[in-house]
């Protein structure tokens, strides 16, 4: 991830699909450790092109099997 460059657009989609995730998996901490693995996945769903926040969110719940 490292390089990897966003625009302005990009990190209002994912700031918005991080705090949907957030909300979603009940996770108010944001110095948990489970949500950096929630933004790294995030960022990773990105990265594949995908650009609405919700099927960002989805997705990182999905692949994290967390619900």
């Amino acid at each position: 991830m490292q390089g990897q460059a966003f625009g302005p657009e990009d990190i209002e989609r994912l700031s918005a699909a991080y705090e949907l995730a957030l909300k979603a998996l009940q996770l108010p901490n944001r110095t948990d450790a489970v949500t950096e693995i929630v933004a790294k996945r995030i960022i990773e769903i990105a990265q594949r092109g995908v650009t609405d926040p919700a099927e960002i969110c989805a997705a990182a719940i999905k692949d994290l099997g967390i619900t």
